[in-house]
């Protein structure tokens, strides 16, 4: 069956579930509409013989079908008979419509191109970007209150069932009532508005050769305060002239799963030895490594949603405008582990205004040869790109998976040999017990052929599916127990 049909009979689909939904019943109704519009698109292809489907325009079609696959998926969780206790035994309440928006977004704009829409297309007006925020914050905000309603009302008869539903319903209205703290809020902030946790004696969380990093306290945020204990550039204008230009930037990366930026702090500023300081979300549980060389429980179903958490940081970083967009530097430490073990993609926020205060160290940094793609391996000059960072980003998966570290053990010379050559193709092997849906995906991240790697938007895709089958999964063994 060809692309177009498959989409066409998933949007039926679709149109189909919203009409019976019991909950965030404006978000799907607006995925709905989206999914409409991008219809109209998708048959023009069908009417305009004239228009040629090039190789972009037909792998969007492909992945669009995963993407209307994975909306009837979460539309249909909301129109469930038993939709509270789903929600509850999943413990979170993270939907996944600004992620379906923005998939349905990006294959917007690859076919709108290829149709040369005009600007007062009537489909154009349906995916216009300030109509959507205003749009989404509105269904957002009717949705959650309806939700929190509906949770509340079942509190009393849950209890009789089992003591700590109540703590899990009042954990996620908390998380409903509380407000998002938006990135245009990224500024310059002074020393007075900062309190450090404690305040005396401070004690540094962590501690490197430029800088140490403190708990703190900013406008009602828990936060981490990094101090540079002796910066490069010592200028505050020069230092605030790279600092606002890469703010912009970060306004476009406002996602749950990327690590919140909150500014930059200057303190004793008009003094020769001014000391300068980032602020960034605090995360309780410390980086991604630290948590899975720890002794804590990591059942399959908290592994697939931390995996889940991860590839959407990764997909909001490639989908920004800016051409070519890459982190640069993916590893299990870049990733930053929240309470509730939700990830956050760090390690890239105001890197050129970070740069500016490191002092260069005697050692050369260099890239971990264990995250390397076989191309860089292979070919020093090979240019980096996203196919590089999806082979990173595979390997992350696969410390997931297993909570070892890569290639421990090996050489240099090894990882080289046997990676980095095509006639060995080497793939650390996963655990016999490990999701087939998760063994696929980070096997498609680390094959040789670059071009085989999956994007971050279908990695998003496939994870938010496997997430879905395995809390269906886990629903039916606690109904039949």
């Amino acid at each position: 069956m060809d692309y177009v049909d498959l989409i066409l009979s998933a949007a039926t689909e679709i149109y189909k579930l919203v009409e019976t939904v019991k909950a965030n019943k404006n978000r799907c109704r607006r995925v709905s509409d989206r999914v409409e519009a991008l219809v109209s698109l998708v048959t023009s292809f069908q009417e305009r013989k004239s228009v040629q489907r090039s190789d972009e325009v037909q792998k969007t079609l492909e992945e669009l079908v995963e993407t209307l696959k994975l909306a009837q998926k979460v539309i249909e969780k909301y129109t469930s008979a038993n939709l509270v206790k789903r929600i509850l035994k999943a413990n979170t309440h993270t939907d996944k419509f600004e992620d379906l928006n923005n998939r349905l977004n990006d294959a917007y704009k690859v076919l709108a191109l290829a149709l040369h829409l005009e600007e007062g297309n009537a489909v154009r007006i349906v995916f216009d970007a300030i109509k959507q925020m205003h749009e989404d914050m509105k269904d957002g905000k009717e949705d959650d209150a309806e939700l929190k309603e509906l949770l509340l009302e079942h509190v009393e008869d849950l209890e009789r069932e089992l003591q700590d539903v109540k703590s899990g319903v009042n954990k996620i209205v908390d998380l409903l009532d509380k407000p998002k703290v938006p990135y245009e809020n990224i500024r310059k902030i002074k020393p007075e508005e900062l309190k450090y946790i404690p305040d005396f004696p401070r004690k540094p969380l962590t501690t490197t050769l430029t800088s140490e990093v403190y708990k703190g306290q900013y406008n009602g945020n828990m936060v981490a305060i990094k101090r540079f204990t002796e910066p490069l550039i010592t200028s505050p204008r020069k230092v605030e002239s790279i600092f606002n230009k890469e703010v912009d930037v970060m306004k476009r990366l406002d996602s749950q799963h990327i690590l919140r930026m909150f500014g930059i702090c200057i303190q004793n500023e008009e003094t020769l030895k001014p000391e300068f300081f980032l602020i960034t979300e605090y995360c309780k549980e410390g980086s991604l490594r630290d948590v899975l060389s720890s002794t804590c429980e990591l059942s399959w179903m908290m592994k697939v949603r931390m995996c889940s958490h991860a590839a959407i940081g990764l997909y909001q970083l490639h989908r920004i405008n800016e051409k070519s967009r890459v982190h640069g530097c993916i590893d299990s430490s870049k990733f930053l582990v929240a309470e509730g073990y939700i990830l956050k993609l760090g390690g890239f926020e105001l890197t050129k205004t970070e740069t500016s205060l490191k002092k260069t160290t005697t050692e050369k940094e260099i890239r971990s040869l264990c995250y390397s793609s076989p191309q860089i391996l292979s070919d020093i000059n090979h240019p980096y790109s996203k196919e590089c960072e999806i082979y990173s980003f595979g390997i992350v998966l696969w410390e997931i998976a297993t909570r070892k570290k890569p290639f421990e053990g090996w050489s240099s010379e090894e990882i080289l040999n046997k990676v980095g050559h095509k006639e060995y193709r080497y793939k650390e092997p996963l655990p016999p017990d490990c999701p087939p849906g998760l063994t696929e995906l980070v096997d498609a991240c680390r094959d040789f052929d670059a071009f085989q790697r999956p994007s971050a938007g279908v990695l998003m895709d496939k994870l938010h599916g496997l997430v879905d089958k395995l809390e269906e999964a886990l629903v039916a063994s606690v109904s039949e127990a």
